[in-house]
C-alpha cells in the first residue's frame, strides 16, 4: 500500500487502513509530468472503493481485498477523452474562446465554454466574441486586471500565478486551512437500516445538482456501486453534450427550473425521500433559494449533504466561480516547470480526483449512519484536491503513451452506443458497474 492512500484514508475515516485491504499496482509513468497525477489517481479511487467495500461489510458480505490498476486509474481520469458515441467521436469540450491568453505581465486563462461566460469575457474587455479581438485585448492589460474585469463582469478567468505567489495570496493561505476532505455531523437522526442488497449502496436515493466534471463523476461512481441517481438540471441551461455522455452512466435524469415556485416544490418533494443530496452550485447559490445545508438538514433529518466547489468555503474567493484549468492556473501548478507559457497537468485531474473523493466520503457518512446515525454534510473544492496533489511531491516527469486495451467498454445509451472506459477499481465481494447507459438530458419525470 502506497503511503499516500494511506494518509488519505485515515484524514478520510480517521482510521487506519486495515493491513491487506488495498493494493495499488502499476507505475506512476502512465502520464506524463512532475506531479503525481497517476499516484493521486489511484489514492483516490482505492478511497471510494473501499469506502464501498466498508458499506458491504455492513451488510455481512466479505469485500476482499480491493485493487486499483495505476494504468485504469490514469485511464479514468480522462474518461472524457476515450468516450465515442456509436464509433465516432462526440466532438470537443472546448469553446473557440476558452484558452490561455497572453498578458502584458504575463497569462490569464479565461474559461469561455458556456455562452454567458463568453458574454462576460467580451462584455469585460469590450470586444466582439473572435479570438482575435479577445487576443488584442487581453495583450494590452495586465493578467490580474483581465482576471478581476472579467470575475467582476460574471465570468471566470484566472491569472496565472507560481507556488509561491499562491501560498501568499489570501486564498492560497484559507485553502491551506482546509483538508482534502472535510466530514462532519450537522444535525441528529436515527440510526440508518441498509435494505436488503448484494450492492454497496444497494436502495440509496442520490439527488444529482452537479455539472460540468467533478460533482458528475461523483453521482457516476455512487451509481457505479447500486445507489439510484437522479440527476436534476434545468432545461434554460446549457450543457456540454460529450460530458453529460460521459458522466451520466448508470443515472436517470430530470429537470426542474429552481426559479420557479413549482420547480422548488418538487425539488423539496424529492429530498424528503432522498438520502443524499449532492451539488456543486457556487456556494450560497442554493442556499439563497432554501436548499443550504442548514435548511436540508432541517427538511430531511438524516440526509448526507455534500458540497463542492472551486476555492474552498474560505477566503476571499470562496464565492467565486472556478473550473479545473482556472484552479491550476491560480494555484501555481500550470507554472510549476517554471516556463513562460502554462504547463496544464496532463488531465483534469483536480475534477476526477475531486469526483472520487466525494464519493468516497459519501459512503463514509453512511457507514457512520449506520452506527451512530445523524445528519453528514462533507465539502470538498478543486483547490483543496490541487493543495492535496501539491502536498505529494513530484515525480520524473517523462510519460509512457497509455495503453488502454482492456480498459473500454460498449454500453447502450439514449445518445447511442457508448464506448467508455470501464468503472475502475476492483471490490471482489461486488465490483462496481454501471447497469443503464447515459440518459438523454430532462428525459425522466422529476420522481423517484
Amino acid at each position: 500500500m502506497n503511503p499516500e492512500f494511506g494518509e488519505l484514508w485515515t484524514t478520510l475515516t480517521g482510521e487506519p487502513v486495515a493491513e491487506g485491504a488495498v493494493e495499488i499496482t502499476g507505475a506512476e509513468s502512465v502520464l506524463p509530468g512532475p506531479f503525481r497525477v497517476a499516484a493521486a489517481a489511484s489514492a483516490s479511487i482505492a478511497a471510494a472503493t473501499l469506502a464501498a467495500g466498508e458499506l458491504l461489510r455492513l451488510r455481512g458480505i466479505e469485500p476482499g481485498v480491493v485493487s486499483v490498476d495505476t494504468r485504469h486509474a490514469a485511464a479514468a481520469f480522462q474518461s472524457e477523452r476515450y468516450l465515442r458515441v456509436d464509433g465516432e467521436s462526440p466532438g470537443g469540450v472546448r469553446a473557440d474562446l476558452t484558452g490561455d491568453y497572453r498578458a502584458s505581465d504575463g497569462w490569464v486563462r479565461l474559461h469561455c465554454n458556456y455562452p454567458q461566460h463568453a458574454a462576460s469575457v467580451c462584455w469585460a474587455l469590450g470586444v466582439p466574441a473572435t479570438r482575435a479581438a479577445v487576443t488584442a485585448a487581453v495583450a494590452g492589460r495586465t493578467a490580474k486586471d483581465v482576471e478581476e474585469s472579467v470575475i467582476w463582469a460574471g465570468g471566470a478567468a484566472a491569472a496565472m500565478r507560481d507556488r509561491a505567489a499562491w501560498l501568499e495570496h489570501p486564498q492560497g493561505k484559507a485553502v491551506g486551512e482546509l483538508p482534502p476532505v472535510e466530514l462532519r455531523r450537522i444535525g441528529d437522526a436515527p440510526a440508518r437500516s441498509l435494505f436488503y442488497s448484494e450492492r454497496p449502496l444497494g436502495g440509496l436515493r442520490v439527488l444529482d445538482l452537479t455539472h460540468v466534471i467533478a460533482g458528475p463523476v461523483a453521482g457516476r461512481t455512487l451509481a457505479a456501486h447500486g445507489a439510484t441517481v437522479l440527476h436534476v438540471g434545468a432545461e434554460h441551461l446549457p450543457t456540454v453534450g460529450p460530458l453529460v455522455a460521459d458522466t451520466g452512466m448508470g443515472k436517470r435524469s430530470t429537470y426542474l427550473n429552481l426559479s420557479t415556485d413549482g420547480g422548488r416544490a418538487r425539488l423539496r418533494k424529492l429530498i424528503a425521500r432522498a438520502d443524499v443530496f449532492l451539488q456543486s452550485f457556487r456556494p450560497n447559490a442554493l442556499a439563497k433559494l432554501g436548499f443550504g445545508a442548514d435548511e436540508l438538514a432541517e427538511l430531511r433529518p438524516g440526509l448526507i449533504v455534500a458540497d463542492l466547489s472551486a476555492y474552498g468555503r474560505l477566503g476571499p474567493w470562496a464565492n467565486r466561480r472556478g473550473f479545473d484549468s482556472l484552479v491550476q492556473m491560480a494555484s501555481g501548478i500550470a507554472a510549476e516547470d517554471g516556463s513562460d507559457e502554462p504547463r496544464p497537468l496532463p488531465v483534469q485531474a483536480l475534477d476526477h480526483a475531486t469526483g472520487w473523493l466525494t464519493a468516497a466520503a459519501v459512503m463514509t457518512a453512511v457507514k457512520r449512519q449506520v452506527l451512530e446515525g445523524g445528519t453528514w454534510h462533507t465539502q470538498l473544492s478543486l483547490a483543496s484536491t490541487g493543495r492535496w496533489l501539491d502536498s505529494l511531491g513530484r515525480k520524473d516527469p517523462h510519460g509512457d503513451e497509455l495503453d488502454v486495451t482492456g480498459l473500454l467498454r460498449e454500453t447502450p445509451s439514449a445518445f447511442g452506443t457508448l464506448t467508455h472506459v470501464r468503472v475502475p477499481g476492483v471490490l471482489p465481494g461486488a465490483n462496481p458497474q454501471w447497469t443503464i447507459g447515459s440518459p438523454l438530458p430532462g428525459s425522466n419525470p422529476p420522481k423517484w
